[in-house]
């Protein structure tokens, strides 16, 4: 299974769901990465206001800031490659890129997986 990192603009926590305005956006991505790791798909998450190194050591990250600033994250790595900046990806999305197919048992919510 391939790594996704997601690296998140300055956020006031590590999901940005808090405060209080949250933005949707946010509130739907926390809920696709918890899917996505109960699916057993690996994805890190950093923040740039409190993980500031992880960006400045990340010669890929770092490059896109140089040349993109800040404003154009969040940045999605797989594998240490650029697949998607500026929106955060969607479930699908997620599972696309971490080559995850929903198990297909017919018992599961009347032939519907949940």
């Amino acid at each position: 299974m391939k790594g996704i990192q997601v690296f998140d603009p300055a956020l006031c926590c590590s999901t940005g769901v808090c405060g209080n305005e949250v933005d949707q956006l946010l509130v739907n991505f926390a809920a696709d990465v918890a899917w996505a790791k109960q699916n057993g798909i690996v994805i890190e998450r950093f923040n740039l206001a409190k993980e500031p190194l992880s960006f400045a050591e990340n010669p890929v990250v770092k490059s896109f800031l140089e040349e993109a600033g800040q404003q154009a994250l969040p940045l999605i790595l797989i594998d240490g490659n650029i697949v998607l900046a500026g929106r955060y990806p969607n479930r699908s999305e997620l599972a696309r890129w971490a080559d995850y197919t929903p198990p297909s048992d017919s018992t599961c919510c009347r032939g519907k997986c949940c």
